[in-house]
Parts: structure tokens; C-alpha cells; sequence
């Protein structure tokens, strides 16, 4: 018995400390800060491209890697975050790589709810607040519209199917009007219902192979575009 209580007491123990850690880098800014060191600084001529995002950007670079061989292209997605812990890190992960371009995909992980609850106009702000801190430090700027999803697998009832929509609007909107990038990805990977076609994803929020791949060229073309405006 005595035992049993030694060890969930370690149980708890454990758990506090993991928790205390966590919330001691909310924004896990020590999650690239090896990488960003090591990072080569940018050539003069090199159209360095930062990801930002959350788990369907650093999903990429294990479902589709060859994306990223061969091309001054900088993963930096955390699987999970929502637009506060990014913007908290965009000076780190994202301006001083020195990048010619940022494409920003975030807010799904906002409206589901795993930071806190988030009005969408408080969404759209963090993703505002994102692109002008870019476009002060001369980085081109390409905003994503947040992928479909039907539903969220691990909290449903929340609406995306509806929500999702209108933000994008927000997005698109506010790109038009400051003449960043709108880069479409949720036209493209519906399945007419609001949410993600079952070809291009197992659970309903996460592309898989095929969905990046339907996803690659319209990032390229997306950068292209912001590189020659």
C-alpha cells in the first residue's frame, strides 16, 4: 500500500512539473531555438520562405518532405498552437530567419478551442498583427485561408463548417485591402459541405499525401506571386 501511494504521488508529482514547464514556454519558443541557431544565415540572393503554422504545416515535411528538398524552404509549424503562441514567436521563428517570404496558415486550432476560447475577430487580429510585424521587417507576406473541417474529432459541436468559412473571409478580406498574398487552399479541398474531402484526409482536419500534394502547387504559385509583387 505504501508503495501504491509512492507511486501516484510521483504520478502527480510528475504531472505538475510537466504542466509548470509547459506553461513556463507557453508559446514553445525553445521548440526551434536549436534549429534557428543552426540555421544557415540567408544568401543575398536566396528567396528564403518561412512556414508558420501549427500541425498541418509541420505535417508537410513528413507527409510530402521532397516539398521542402532542395528549396531555401524553413518548416516552422508546432503541431497544436493557435495565432497568440505564433505571434508571441513570429519575431524568432520567423523574422530573424531573414526571409524574403512568410506564408501564415493558422486558426484552426483557435477555433477548436486548445488555447482558450477565441472570437474570430480575435483570430483575425493575431493573424493581422502577424502580417505587419512581416511587412515592417520587409517580408512579403501570403495569408492562408484556414483548411476545411466539418468537425473537429477531438471536440466536436464547435462548428467549423461555419466558422471556418467566415474567417477566411475576414482573411481574404483584409489581404485585398493591404495587398498581401490570399492564398485559397480551402476552395480547392472541400468537399462541397464545408468540410475536407475524405481523399485528401483521414480525420477531417489533416491532409494527408495527396492533400499536400494538391496544396504544393498552389503554395508555389502563391509565393511566386508575392516574390514579384
Amino acid at each position: 500500500m505504501i508503495l501504491n501511494i509512492f507511486k501516484n504521488t510521483l504520478v502527480i508529482c510528475l504531472f505538475f512539473t510537466s504542466s509548470f514547464l509547459s506553461a513556463q514556454d507557453w508559446a514553445q519558443l525553445e521548440h526551434f531555438s536549436t534549429a534557428n541557431k543552426e540555421l544557415p544565415n540567408a544568401k543575398t540572393n536566396e528567396n528564403r520562405v518561412v512556414f508558420m503554422g501549427n500541425s498541418i504545416t509541420i505535417g508537410w515535411s513528413h507527409h510530402q518532405p521532397e516539398f521542402f528538398e532542395g528549396k531555401p524552404y524553413v518548416n516552422r509549424g508546432i503541431s497544436g498552437q493557435t495565432t497568440p503562441q505564433m505571434l508571441v514567436r513570429f519575431r524568432q521563428d520567423v523574422i530573424d530567419l531573414n526571409p524574403k517570404v512568410v506564408v501564415i496558415l493558422a486558426g484552426t486550432n483557435d477555433i477548436a478551442g486548445n488555447t482558450g476560447p477565441s472570437s474570430l475577430e480575435m483570430i483575425a487580429d493575431n493573424l493581422m498583427s502577424m502580417a505587419e510585424l512581416a511587412e515592417a521587417n520587409d517580408i512579403k507576406v501570403v495569408l492562408c485561408s484556414v483548411l476545411p473541417a466539418f468537425d473537429y474529432p477531438w471536440r466536436k459541436g464547435l462548428k467549423p463548417n461555419e466558422k471556418i468559412p467566415a474567417l477566411n473571409n475576414m482573411i481574404e478580406a483584409y489581404a485585398k485591402r493591404k495587398g498581401y498574398v490570399y492564398l485559397d487552399y480551402f476552395s480547392a479541398m472541400t468537399d462541397g459541405n464545408n468540410g475536407l474531402r475524405q481523399d485528401l484526409g483521414s480525420d477531417g482536419v489533416h491532409p494527408n499525401k495527396k492533400g499536400y500534394e494538391l496544396m504544393a502547387p498552389l503554395a508555389e504559385k502563391a509565393i511566386a506571386n508575392a516574390l514579384g509583387s
